[in-house]
């Protein structure tokens, strides 16, 4: 079963999600430039907010390249003190045995590492019980001109290493997956896809010249001691995400036949977080100088057996004028009708349609699939998937 999330949220004055340059990300679309937030920031904006939407913090994972660093703390007695050479070589060794790269310099895994809360303790455990054979291991690898070649693990050193990096129950890895590219043992596939926002019309991205004063500053002497710009844009984005309540099940407990209450409880929270998560998802780019702290002005739900519609085509040619949000919105439940009408509808279970500024009488919604507020927006679409 799917779950897909439709929604369109304005936001003043903002640079949400930046480029190289500092400018707000964009994309051509329909031969317009609009404005852009990634998959990756909403994704992220929504991973903060779990703790408060259900999830207690043993059911979420961290992105990490500090594990080594962690790992060999938990080794130093009564944990006190930071780890010595000799705590630090055991952790690189055991997971340059599990097929992880690790930077000589920093102790930094190659790339971030989404673990789950469980995983520092197991690798320390593993490397309690093996330490004298893995500093043994590390000292032969000094000694050899290829000792610090990246190597495959063997049977059943990937045995240990997937109950280490096992992420089941982990919330967050089975929402968005992981891809370890040196070792696909470890990879999981995102039950939740995620696509970038993007600007409904045409944006511009415009500059705040601004300047500082030196507060200690003589009153004889004139000027700023500081100058710059800032780039910024406003837009009213059209957002949408789709999660797969199967390959959710699959990622939290694997393939068991039937749950037990406390999983069938886990299911339904990491579902009902989902959902009020990617609602409330604001990124955090340029907020403390800017503060566009927005929420979704429309929202649009659909449960289906499978498949999945991303609308965005409803914008493909550029919102015009200044009734941008009731244009959108217009579009947005217009194109979802005919998409329904033509593909038909019998997969489809549930349509959840709600606006705070739009007439939702004018645009033909039926009554039964109409919420006047979140909670009845996410009881609808909730209800028997996971409410």
């Amino acid at each position: 079963m799917i779950i897909e999330l439709h929604l369109l949220q304005s936001f003043p004055t903002s640079n949400l999600n930046r480029d190289d340059m500092g400018q707000p990300k964009s994309v051509t679309f329909g031969g317009a430039i609009r404005g852009r937030v990634s998959s990756q920031s909403l994704k992220r904006s929504a991973r903060t907010l779990f703790p408060e939407v259900g999830l207690a913090e043993g059911e979420t994972a961290k992105r990490t390249k500090r594990l080594l660093q962690q790992a060999a703390n938990r080794l130093v007695p009564d944990g006190r003190g930071e780890a010595g050479n000799e705590d630090r070589t055991v952790v690189r060794e055991a997971l340059r045995q599990m097929g992880f790269g690790v930077n000589g310099a920093t102790d930094l895994t190659e790339y971030l590492l989404f673990v789950k809360a469980t995983a520092v303790d197991s690798l320390a455990e593993h490397c309690k019980e093996n330490r004298e054979r893995l500093l043994k291991d590390a000292a032969k690898r000094e000694k050899d001109p290829k000792g610090s070649e990246k190597k495959k693990p063997d049977s059943e050193t990937l045995k240990v290493a997937k109950t280490i990096l096992d992420a089941r129950r982990s919330v967050d890895i089975a929402l968005f997956g992981r891809m370890i590219a040196d070792n696909k043992d470890f990879n999981v596939d995102a039950a939740s896809q995620v696509a970038h926002a993007i600007s409904t019309h045409a944006v511009a991205v415009e500059f705040d010249f601004y300047t500082a004063v030196d507060d200690l500053k003589p009153d004889a002497e004139a000027g700023a001691d500081m100058i710059g710009t800032v780039d910024f844009n406003a837009a009213c984005y059209y957002r949408y995400a789709n999660l797969d309540l199967g390959q959710l099940r699959r990622n939290l407990f694997g393939t068991v036949p039937e749950l037990k209450a406390e999983d069938e409880d886990l299911l339904k929270r990491a579902t009902s977080a989902w959902l009020n998560a990617f609602v409330r998802a604001v990124p955090s780019g340029k907020q403390n100088s800017m503060a566009a702290l927005t929420q979704p002005d429309a929202l649009l739900a659909v449960v289906r057996d499978s498949g999945a519609w991303n609308l965005a085509n409803a914008f493909l040619n550029p919102v015009e004028g200044t009734g941008v949000m009731e244009t959108s919105t217009r579009r947005m439940w217009e194109h979802f009708s005919e998409l329904r009408h033509f593909y038909g509808d019998d997969g489809i279970r549930t349509v959840a349609m709600a606006s705070l500024s739009g007439d939702l009488d004018a645009l033909g919604v039926p009554r039964q699939e109409r919420a006047d507020t979140l909670p009845a927006f996410v009881g609808k679409v909730l209800g028997e998937h996971g409410g």
